[in-house]
């Protein structure tokens, strides 16, 4: 996940505003507008910096990463995030599951973390930019955990893409559409079933 941490900082606005909570306050609302109008993969930490009236030190302060901001935005709790990484941490040969179980977890768990999810998923179906920017996101989030596994892997990025439109599209027909056959299913079946198909598509084991 990028943290920006090539750009300059961004010159702050006159009339900064004193109070930490204010800054904090408004840095999310700047990112909820920034994220809104370019999309994940386009907002930068600069840029809603500048938006918020902040240094870019700042936002970097409150929220460590342009990805720790985004689930902040989407009221996705710093937990449930460090879940989605733990998940890569451990045995390669049996990463399809951990992740599989991850994203299961997160988006089927407690609802603090899950609706505000669901609420964006919903969404996509009738809007491309909410569908582009949980797209970059998980898509993102994926390369950015497989990195260091596979980093010399040309087609990594299209592996991390593919595995989360796969996870996706669990998620869609057990929580959205409700397909009677996987909603009866519990969760670990589930991933004892997807889990292998994420194995291979992340490592590269199905040629």
């Amino acid at each position: 996940m990028s943290r920006d941490a090539g750009e300059a900082p961004a010159r702050p606005r006159r009339g900064r505003r004193p109070g930490g909570n204010d800054n904090r306050l408004a840095v999310l609302n700047a990112a909820r507008s920034r994220f809104a109008q370019d999309g994940y993969a386009s907002a930068t930490i600069r840029k809603i910096a500048a938006d918020a009236g902040v240094d870019a030190a700042l936002v970097m302060q409150f929220f460590g990463s342009k990805e720790e901001l985004f689930a902040a935005v989407m009221s996705i709790s710093p937990e449930a995030l460090a879940r989605m990484s733990d998940a890569f941490d451990g045995p390669q040969d049996s990463l399809g599951e951990r992740v599989t179980r991850a994203y299961l977890d997160l988006w089927e768990g407690p609802p603090d973390d899950a609706e505000p999810l669901l609420a964006m998923l919903r969404s996509t179906i009738t809007n491309e930019h909410a569908a582009e920017q949980l797209r970059e996101f998980l898509q993102a989030r994926l390369l950015d955990a497989i990195g260091p596994r596979f980093g010399a892997d040309p087609a990594a990025a299209v592996r991390a893409g593919l595995a989360s439109t796969m996870l996706i599209g669990v998620i869609v027909g057990r929580r959205i559409v409700g397909v009677p056959i996987l909603v009866e299913q519990d969760r670990e079946t589930i991933v004892k079933i997807v889990g292998p198909a994420i194995q291979a598509v992340l490592s590269g084991s199905l040629r």
